[in-house]
């Protein structure tokens, strides 16, 4: 967990100062623009490769200040926001022939770091059609140790977390811009640790995955 943490600070300390070097690099012909950005999230948590456990989609959402920078290269640009993110899903599934249900929902609570690298094309000011794609780095907020199966196992959620977006979007008026995107979790959210034999099942259905919160975004930004 130590070296996950000290990967995950080095990659967040590079793309922040790639970004600054970009930007001091061209801050002549570079435009800035600074806004507020919110949207639902949709997330489908997977907990096990083989589906044994099944999480119902839940919806969440996200919200918080964004910068984005237009580069001088024709149609390139690059966006980055700080966003509280809040995801949560209820688990219910089988287990040795049994339905079982949780008693409450699983929730992650967290700042995310989103930046994307953006390529527009459109009608210049007036409306653009852009794709985008880029890294995001968490931080968890919330409650990182939550019951499962009435207290039979506790999942811990991690301190940080990995992610990718993928995604594209339309601006008008170089003011409003709305997107979607899939949010990709690169690696386990958590780990299971148990109190009974029921939660020992858990544990064995959930295996090394420890839980992956992917969502699919649909977003709004508006820029001063």
């Amino acid at each position: 967990l130590t070296n996950n943490k000290k990967g995950m600070k080095k990659l967040f300390t590079a793309a922040i100062v790639a970004l600054s070097m970009m930007f001091g690099a061209n801050n002549a012909q570079a435009q800035v623009q600074f806004g507020i950005k919110g949207g639902l999230n949709v997330t489908s948590m997977s907990l096990d490769k083989d589906k044994l456990l099944d999480t119902e989609n839940q919806a969440g959402f996200f919200i918080g200040p964004t910068v984005k920078f237009t580069l001088p290269i024709v149609g390139l640009g690059i966006d980055a926001s700080a966003l509280y993110d809040q995801r949560e899903a209820k688990l219910k599934g089988d287990i040795n022939g049994n339905e079982v249900e949780t008693s409450s929902k699983l929730k992650t609570q967290a700042i995310n770091i989103p930046i994307n690298v953006r390529y527009g094309v459109g009608l210049g000011s007036v409306a653009n059609v852009f794709l985008f794609a880029g890294p995001q780095f968490g931080f968890n907020v919330g409650d990182k140790n939550q019951s499962l199966l009435k207290d039979a196992a506790e999942w811990k959620l991690k301190s940080s977390n990995f992610s990718v977006n993928v995604g594209l979007g339309f601006t008008v008026l170089s003011h409003l811009q709305v997107s979607a995107n899939y949010n990709i979790a690169c690696g386990k959210t958590g780990d299971v640790t148990v109190s009974d034999a029921a939660g020992a099942t858990l544990q064995e259905l959930i295996g090394k995955n420890g839980g992956k919160a992917n969502a699919w975004q649909v977003g709004v930004a508006y820029y001063f």
